[in-house]
């Protein structure tokens, strides 16, 4: 009697124990569920003040009643969105070398600019131009700059915020040029870049970063071309978007 009372002891034990690690496990799970819907609340939220951000910078450039007026010269903004912190930066797309109409001169001496040995930009720059003279249809994404021969992930990076396919210039616009470019192309320096008399041209590269009071950031990089009819419930037609 004494033995199987012992046995039933060491049983109900056992269940407790494995009870007790189940409920601890479980615990565990929803207190990870928790923090993880937590977050994608918090970064959807900051998500949504960075789109906040980029309609915001629209709306002060293509109103010429705004002051102070907004310049697509890429200059950091310092905004608020309810308890978000924006920094938005608006950049004329006529300021980046257009890899569709470029001379393969000009994007190889970008590259070189970016890091690449001369073999390097001169093979990418080369295999560019021989898909564009060979009828095949022109770059339609910037994404698709990975697939050129020579083209590095590092190399890839550094050219992304200079290269365009929208500008349809074959040189880059001075007024509205990074230093990059300006040294690279031998582009003549502007006293007043991005001025007030500059065209800008009708698309626009905006960079929105939204951060909340806990941490959570959201960055959003688009490429638009603004619709500032008043017919038009959209006020700009995406080009490009990158969160």
């Amino acid at each position: 009697m004494r033995a199987q009372r012992g046995v039933a002891l060491l049983l109900v034990l056992w269940t407790l124990a494995t009870l007790s690690l189940l409920l601890g496990g479980l615990a565990g799970w929803v207190q990870l569920e928790n923090r993880q819907a937590a977050w994608q609340r918090q970064h959807t939220q900051a998500l949504l003040a960075a789109q906040a951000g980029v309609s915001l910078a629209l709306q002060a450039v293509l109103d010429t009643r705004h002051r102070p007026r907004w310049m697509a010269d890429g200059r950091v903004v310092p905004l608020a969105f309810d308890d978000a912190q924006l920094e938005v930066s608006v950049s004329s797309e006529r300021g980046k070398l257009d890899l569709n109409a470029a001379s393969a001169e000009d994007v190889s001496r970008v590259a070189q600019a970016c890091g690449a040995e001369r073999d390097q930009a001169l093979r990418l720059s080369r295999a560019l131009q021989a898909r564009l003279s060979n009828g095949a249809t022109p770059l339609r994404v910037i994404e698709e700059l990975r697939q050129l021969p020579g083209m590095t992930q590092t190399l890839y990076g550094c050219m992304v915020p200079h290269v365009t396919l929208w500008s349809g210039l074959s040189r880059p616009d001075a007024a509205f040029a990074s230093p990059l470019l300006r040294g690279a192309l031998g582009l003549p320096v502007q006293t007043n870049p991005g001025g007030h008399d500059a065209d800008a041209g009708s698309v626009l590269s905006i960079d929105s970063r939204a951060q909340l009071p806990g941490g959570v950031v959201a960055r959003l990089q688009t490429t638009v071309l603004p619709s500032p009819s008043e017919g038009n419930a959209q006020p700009y037609r995406v080009l490009r978007w990158q969160e």
